[in-house]
């Protein structure tokens, strides 16, 4: 699922506003008739859906990819503190297996579902107030959950209690997750 021009520029500016470091595989908004391959906007890179020179201004502090990047791989790192996921199954799965927090952010069907199983039922992520689907996050809320998941107290229990889902994940071996839910 892409986003919108607008919200992809929200989120540029809060990932800029919260300070943090960060990955972040960009895709073309959805509202973009471009092809990727041919959207970038200025001599630093940053493609023309995102505010000019971000790329620029961020890049002590972040990497912007505009093309596929190996997710697995990037959540094993231990550098990485906090993934902004659709809520899909697998990437959440990715996430607890690697033991990372999450900032929910799901688009449609059982991503809803997955959201609140994950912020409110297991405590391992972070969401919205308002439901992306709503209308625009606005930068300031995306940084305020950056802030959360990666400096504040409530990030650090979040990290506490994925490290804990993926222990128990390991321990159940290969076998049916139904273990993980029940613990």
């Amino acid at each position: 699922g892409s986003l919108s021009a607008k919200q992809l520029t929200e989120l540029a500016w809060g990932l800029e506003l919260s300070q943090q470091r960060f990955v972040w595989v960009v895709r073309p908004p959805v509202d973009n008739t471009t092809c990727s391959t041919c959207l970038l906007n200025s001599g630093d890179g940053t493609p023309d859906y995102l505010p000019e020179e971000f790329v620029s201004r961020t890049h002590e502090r972040g990497l912007v990819v505009v093309s596929w990047a190996p997710q697995v791989e990037i959540l094993a790192h231990k550098a990485v503190g906090g993934f902004l996921t659709h809520c899909g199954w697998n990437s959440i799965l990715e996430s607890v297996v690697s033991g990372v927090p999450m900032i929910a952010w799901p688009l449609y069907a059982e991503q809803m579902m997955n959201a609140t199983l994950l912020s409110k039922e297991l405590g391992i992520a972070v969401r919205s107030a308002k439901l992306p689907s709503e209308g625009v996050v606005s930068r300031a809320e995306i940084e305020a959950l950056m802030r959360r998941i990666m400096v504040e107290e409530e990030g650090c229990e979040m990290r506490k209690k994925v490290k804990k889902l993926r222990d128990t994940a390991e321990k159940s071996g290969h076998g049916s997750l139904s273990k993980v839910a029940e613990e």
